[in-house]
Parts: C-alpha cells; sequence; structure tokens
C-alpha cells in the first residue's frame, strides 16, 4: 500500500520592492516661492513696526534679517506583496496566506539663515540722513512729493518742517505745507524731473522745472522759488545739496532724516494706552489723529488696544498690547510701504557677512 504523504511546497508568489525618490523641486517652485516670499515680507513689516512700537517705549530697536532660505525636499516609497501556495490543488482557494504592505514618505526640511544686522556699519546707515537725490529718485518715480518731503526731509532751504523727537522738537514753519503741496501739484503737471550726474564720485543731481502747463502750475512754480529764494540756471536746473540753507540762489538745499529719525517721528504719533503714558512707560503723543489741520495728525496712525485686531494690514504685541495698521487706512499703509523702500536709501540692509544663526525648521 502505498502512502501518499501530503506535503506543502511555500513559494513566494510575489516580491516587489519599490524605493524610488522623484524629482519634486520644479513643482514646488511656484507655491514654495510665493510663499516664502509672502513670509519674508510679512515679517519685514511686523519688525518695522515692532521697532517703530520700541522707539516709542525708549526700547532700543533691534534688526534681524532672513539673508537665506534652502529649501531640501525627499520623497520616497515602499510596496511589498508576498504570499504562500498550497499544494493541494484540490482547495477551491490555492492561495492559504497573502500579505501586501505599502510606506511612504514625503519630507520638506528648509534651513533658514537669520543674519543680525549690527555694527559700526550698519549704526552709520541707520544714522546717517537720506541722500536728497533720493529723495528727488522718488518723487521722479511717482510718490506723491508731498508724503515723502514729510517723512524725509526736516528742512528745505531754511524752511524747517515739524519734528516731535528730543532736542530737533518743533512746530512747522508756516510755509512748510503749503511748500510741499504746491511740489505735489507740479509734480502731477509733469513740470519737474530730475538730472544726475553720475560721473560725480558723489552722486549729484539737479532739478529742472519745465515751462509750466497752466497758469495754475505757473503761480505754484512762482510761489516755490519765491519762497525757497530760488532761481534756475541757464539750464533751467537746480542744484540738489544737503543742508539746511541754500549756498547760492540755484541750489535746493535739504537737510533730510535719517532712517532712525524717521521711524522716531512716526513713533511719536502712536496711539499708546493712557495707562502706559500715566505710569512713565511712555510720553504722551506728539499728534493726533482727530486733529482738524493734517500737519498736526501723525505721519502713520498706529493703533493699540489689548486685543488682536481682526482687520491689520500689520500688527504686532508689545508688552502685552497689540498695536497695528488699519488695513482699510490706505494712507497710512501707503507711507508705511515707503519705509521699506528707505531702508535701501539709507543703505540700511543686509551687511555682507556670514550667517550667525541657523536653523532647520521641521
Amino acid at each position: 500500500m502505498a502512502v501518499r504523504s501530503p506535503y506543502r511546497v511555500g513559494v513566494l508568489a510575489a516580491a516587489l520592492s519599490l524605493a524610488s525618490c522623484a524629482s519634486i523641486g520644479p513643482i514646488t517652485l511656484a507655491r514654495d516661492r510665493v510663499d516664502y516670499s509672502t513670509a519674508v515680507a510679512e515679517s519685514w513689516k511686523e519688525q518695522t513696526l515692532l521697532n517703530i512700537v520700541r522707539l516709542r517705549y525708549a526700547d532700543a530697536p533691534t534688526f534681524l534679517d532672513v539673508s537665506s532660505v534652502i529649501g531640501s525636499y525627499g520623497l520616497g516609497g515602499q510596496v511589498v506583496a508576498g504570499g504562500a501556495i498550497s499544494s493541494n490543488l484540490t482547495q477551491t482557494v490555492p492561495w492559504s496566506a497573502a500579505t501586501l504592505s505599502a510606506n511612504g514618505t514625503y519630507i520638506d526640511r528648509p534651513t533658514i539663515s537669520y543674519t543680525p544686522l549690527s555694527g559700526a556699519k550698519f549704526a552709520r546707515n541707520l544714522l546717517k540722513p537720506i541722500p536728497p537725490v533720493a529723495v528727488f529718485e522718488l518723487i521722479q518715480a511717482g510718490y506723491p512729493a508731498d508724503q515723502i518731503l514729510m517723512l524725509t526731509t526736516r528742512a528745505i532751504n531754511g524752511i524747517h518742517g515739524r519734528s516731535a523727537v528730543g532736542a530737533r522738537a518743533r512746530p512747522p514753519d508756516p510755509e512748510f505745507f503749503p511748500l510741499i503741496v504746491a511740489l505735489r501739484r507740479i509734480q502731477l503737471s509733469g513740470a519737474v524731473s530730475l538730472r544726475l550726474d553720475k560721473g560725480h564720485p558723489d552722486e549729484s543731481g539737479a532739478v529742472i522745472i519745465t515751462a509750466p502747463h497752466s497758469a495754475a502750475i505757473e503761480r505754484d512754480v512762482r510761489y516755490v522759488m519765491t519762497t525757497l529764494k530760488l532761481r534756475p540756471d541757464r539750464d533751467g536746473g537746480l542744484r540738489i545739496a544737503s543742508g539746511a540753507v541754500a549756498r547760492d540762489e540755484h541750489e535746493l538745499a535739504l537737510l533730510t532724516r535719517s532712517m532712525l529719525e524717521t521711524l522716531q517721528e512716526i513713533g511719536a504719533g502712536i496711539d499708546v494706552p493712557k495707562l502706559d503714558i500715566d505710569s512713565g512707560r511712555a510720553a504722551p503723543s506728539s499728534w493726533s489723529a482727530n486733529a482738524p489741520a493734517t500737519e498736526d495728525r501723525p505721519l502713520i496712525n498706529i493703533h493699540s488696544g489689548a486685543s488682536q485686531p481682526s482687520s491689520a494690514f500689520v500688527a504686532v504685541r508689545y508688552h502685552g498690547t497689540w498695536f497695528w495698521i488699519d488695513d482699510r487706512d490706505y494712507s497710512s499703509k501707503g507711507r508705511f510701504t515707503f519705509l521699506l523702500v528707505f531702508f535701501s536709501l539709507a543703505e540700511a540692509g543686509v551687511p555682507q557677512q556670514a550667517p550667525m544663526l541657523t536653523l532647520p525648521v521641521n
């Protein structure tokens, strides 16, 4: 009698191992470029507002710049299948065991480098007055002449604007605001342009006022020339110089503010909580947002409150109080945006030095 001994043979029917790392960099470029750009811009706005608030409370400003962002991505996957087949072919289902497993990984690990803005060069640039030529470059680029001059200029040919900080505090001369408003109308008429002398070691320039297009603009030009005691040269130009008083009738002298002074002037108008003023933590505001005259209002309306605002262009928290610029205040938003341009004009940007701190973000 033959004994048939059953046996089972284990066979690996399917074994698949897949591990791959696809190139995902190109498809993330459109998304990440916008996301990182937005994040850097928002953080720069918040840092600028925070430093204005810190100066309002007699606190030292600090600047930390994002010097580089390096994206690092990884994509991997693995699929494993296995099984065992019985030797008994009479079974309805020949499979006696089967396994299937899969896993995948995605890693997004950017490296962000932060560079403290400090040192003697940065301090000098922060304290150095903005070049007068740069002020007129902004005006020629289309920025409102009256707002630019209010933010950057202490005096034009001896006619002083308002100042609110320290020993410089003084009310504006009666001619200052009518003067910059007339310059704004001349700018809108297209009768003013800028000529730069690139060959000069210290880049110089001249303001050219062309023939007015209307009687009203002609009156504005005559008012500006008379008020500033100016007379264009034979080419119709006025030399641009740095100083409180012009050397002659052909020179337009601007006593400009430094970047630090501009921040202090803006901070002087912050609506700080009354409790902070009464306790001596902050001085009373120099200007009032409800003042009837424009020259008595803050350069930028910065509000304060105990809770985070629901509609803010930019908002920061300092010592338990929220400070913000309302997103519906177009004028204040525009002037605040000018500050970011002023940083470049004052050469107060990132110094050429190695990053001091690098943090991988998981």
